[in-house]
């Protein structure tokens, strides 16, 4: 089941609703004794989406800020962590990659209700289609190349260089992330979902060898997180740090690899599976992931059909600690109960995945 979403805009927002309004005033009043310039009055906007942490802008008369905050509430352990979203956004943007400068962390509670950081507003547009169906076909090839080359920029930084030797830890990847979702998914777990239940058996057992390369990686690397520019077919900024970590490229591509190969009817980013790639002008997977290998000499299968299981699994149990958040009275979206009828249809899928790797 998909939500109706614009497939492109210039950062959608809404109005607060009552369970994300705070003291604007306080907020205006805390900004100005610390970012150089700013100056209300303020008026704060909600954007669109957001599931996890809870994303504002912040329009005063001269400058436009965006602010990521950790939802109230009792959270997950080492979830909603913007503190890390901060620290390495910053280390991004001092590194010279297209991340939103980061302006100020404030870890007071008593500001707002919970931790936040704001960040310089970049314009751009977010595609949530993958076939972009607006633009023309020479944007639409040049807006993946330019994501392709980002994606390939960001796994050649030097972590150690930028400060983030301990950002992660190097090696067992995908062993790790596993473990990972599979608590969350037992801590979240509202309905049994014998799928979810093959897969924590099955993934383990599966992994390919990768050689255990590390590199930064995003964790969420899909055009939804990416900033186009507003009038150029170029990435501006790449957006949502929370899933960052030390980890095997591997991950990030082929999880931006799931606009080719998604089930139709599973994500409200819509799926390139079945369309006309040649009239659209977007490469095929397998060129893809060949230009990628060009840009970085890293040599990953993006069609181990493990990949596409894996990812498909992550995102349901994403989605299933939205509904623990739900069942606990504490969730950041209104379309939070329509999102989570997407949990069973996304497990069920990555279990046709798996069982076309051999599971059984």
């Amino acid at each position: 089941m998909s939500l109706p979403k614009p497939a492109a805009y210039l950062g959608s927002t809404r109005a607060l609703s009552s369970g994300a309004a705070f003291d604007e005033e306080k907020l205006a009043k805390y900004l100005q004794a610390r970012i150089p310039g700013f100056k209300g009055p303020l008026t704060v906007e909600q954007f669109e989406g957001g599931q996890s942490n809870p994303t504002f802008l912040l329009i005063t008369p001269d400058r436009r800020y965006v602010l990521r905050r950790k939802p109230a509430g009792v959270l997950l352990k080492s979830a909603h962590a913007v503190d890390r979203e901060y620290r390495v956004t910053l280390a991004l943007f001092e590194a010279g990659f297209p991340a939103p400068e980061p302006l100020i962390l404030c870890e007071d509670d008593s500001v707002i209700g919970s931790m936040f950081y704001v960040m310089a507003h970049v314009p751009g547009r977010v595609f949530w289609d993958p076939k972009m169906p607006e633009i023309s076909r020479d944007d639409r090839a040049a807006i993946y190349d330019s994501a392709n080359a980002t994606l390939a920029a960001l796994h050649a930084i030097d972590y150690r260089a930028a400060g983030l030797e301990d950002f992660g830890r190097p090696g067992n990847y995908f062993a790790r992330q596993v473990s990972r979702w599979s608590r969350q998914y037992e801590a979240s777990r509202t309905v049994d979902l014998p799928a979810m239940d093959r897969l924590m058996e099955w993934l383990p057992t599966a992994i390919p060898e990768d050689g255990d390369r590390s590199t930064l990686i995003h964790g969420d690397f899909s055009f939804h997180n990416l900033l186009v520019h507003p009038t150029e077919p170029r990435v501006v900024a790449v957006l949502d740090w929370e899933l960052s970590t030390l980890g095997n490229p591997a991950g990030d591509l082929t999880y931006h690899m799931m606009e080719w190969f998604r089930p139709e009817g599973v994500d409200v980013r819509g799926t390139l599976k079945g369309a006309d790639l040649q009239a659209l002008g977007i490469p095929t997977a397998q060129d893809y992931a060949a230009r990628y290998g060009e840009r970085t000499g890293f040599d990953i299968d993006a069609g181990d059909p493990f990949y596409r299981a894996f990812n498909l699994f992550r995102v349901a149990a994403i989605l299933q600690g939205i509904a623990g958040r739900a069942r606990d009275g504490v969730q950041t979206d209104a379309r939070a109960s329509e999102i989570i009828t997407r949990i069973r249809p996304l497990a069920d899928a990555a279990w046709r995945e798996a069982r076309s790797a051999g599971a059984s």
